[in-house]
């Protein structure tokens, strides 16, 4: 087998880090498993559990501590899987987060946990963007990412072009009109539309869609990024009638 390299975008897999992300990966996208990497210090039921479902799918198993340290910069990694990097295509008939240049990493996994925990499984990302398969955004989703399709778009007009004809709600600090008011008249195919950390969307996003505002004490200039897409997602998820 070749060796494992630093992580890099270059490459084809990535690495799925800890205990936790590890068992949802085998549970939702099993497929994508290449490798188990256990310490020799992994033991109890959480890791025997991984390597019984990697072996029952011929997943390769090995002992590589160095790598785990690496790639984890930790001590107390004890598992963690190299999986293939791999975008879904979008359902167009469901709900629709689209993150335009988010480029922290740990917003954006944090988004993406958020989005599982949300019922927003459809998640598009508009480059210039952080990499979704760095292991630190991997991590910060707790294995949320394999339970939902993420696919990059180029830009805005890409995903627009791909997804014509959808409700978009873009969250701006001038929106036009307050979430409480457009969430529960929102059709099940809408995005709901995020921009960057610092800039936020430009002022053209005014005339995409209906711009929301998320009512907030005058206190601060703006709620962190991946606060403010949770409250959105929240509020949105609270009004769809299609709940069961």
């Amino acid at each position: 087998m070749p060796n494992l390299e630093p992580y890099s975008r270059k490459l084809g897999y990535s690495y799925c880090l800890g205990l936790y992300p590890s068992l949802m990966l085998m549970e939702a996208r099993p497929s994508l498993a290449l490798r188990l990497l256990v310490s020799p210090d992994a033991s109890g039921e959480g890791p025997e559990k991984l390597r019984h479902e990697c072996a029952l799918r011929g997943v390769r198993i090995e002992e590589a501590s160095r790598v785990l340290r690496r790639e984890s910069g930790k001590d107390n990694c004890f598992a963690g899987i190299v999986f293939k990097k791999d975008f879904q295509p979008l359902d167009p008939a469901l709900p629709h987060a689209v993150l335009c240049q988010v480029s922290d990493e740990g917003n954006l996994g944090t988004i993406l946990r958020s989005a599982l925990g949300f019922d927003y499984l459809d998640v598009a990302i508009i480059r210039p963007a952080a990499d979704v398969f760095n292991p630190r955004v991997v991590r910060a989703t707790m294995g949320a990412m394999f339970r939902l399709r993420v696919c990059e778009f180029d830009s805005f007009e890409a995903y627009e072009a791909a997804f014509p004809g959808r409700k978009l709600y873009p969250f701006m600090l001038d929106g036009a009109s307050a979430l409480g008011e457009v969430a529960p008249t929102a059709p099940i195919e809408h995005s709901l539309v995020f921009g960057n950390e610092a800039k936020g969307l430009d002022a053209g996003f005014q005339s995409k869609g209906q711009s929301v505002l998320i009512p907030q004490s005058n206190k601060l200039d703006s709620l962190n990024l991946s606060v403010a897409a949770s409250i959105a997602m929240y509020a949105f998820r609270q009004s769809r009638k299609d709940d069961n």
